[in-house]
């Protein structure tokens, strides 16, 4: 059966990186849709309400199921310029969907953007200006990823929830 995952959370949260870690647990037939490449890569385009990358993330995701992968997608996706299109993509998906959003404080994100190596590409008055607290989707199975968790607890955690599906 095929999946759909959403990892959803502020910059600096450690969304990117447990999404890699999934795509690679995971393997062949998954893909990994991460907002930041979509928005600033491929279409160079600000994170404004309406812009492109939403609806080419919904096309990447769509293809994806189509060709029967596994879809993953990662980024901050606010809830307001985002959220239809993930709600809608949740809506039509006939497999299994999971969504987490990285319930992370401010102090931790600035904490752990401090150890990125493209830590010097945005501050944390940056941070702050993009910062939005509790920026739940609504789905009813959100489940929250919290500071105390580790990397491996996060590690485990989805790939309890996604094998039981």
């Amino acid at each position: 059966m095929q999946r759909l995952i959403i990892l959803r959370g502020n910059s600096g949260s450690g969304k990117s990186t447990a999404a890699k870690r999934l795509q690679k647990n995971l393997g062949h037939a998954t893909m990994l849709i991460p907002q930041d490449v979509v928005r600033r890569d491929m279409l160079g385009t600000k994170d404004l309400p309406g812009n492109p990358s939403i609806q080419l993330i919904n096309d990447l995701a769509t293809y994806g199921t189509k060709i029967g992968y596994d879809i993953i997608i990662e980024g901050i996706m606010t809830e307001e310029r985002y959220g239809d299109m993930l709600r809608k993509l949740i809506a039509e998906f006939t497999g299994s969907v999971h969504v987490y959003y990285f319930d992370i404080s401010f102090a931790e994100t600035l904490r752990r953007h401090d150890k990125k190596p493209n830590k010097h590409e945005f501050n944390e008055h940056d941070m702050r200006r993009w910062w939005v607290d509790k920026d739940y989707l609504g789905y009813p199975n959100e489940q929250l990823i919290t500071d105390a968790m580790s990397e491996s607890a996060i590690d485990n955690m989805i790939a309890n929830d996604i094998k039981t599906t």
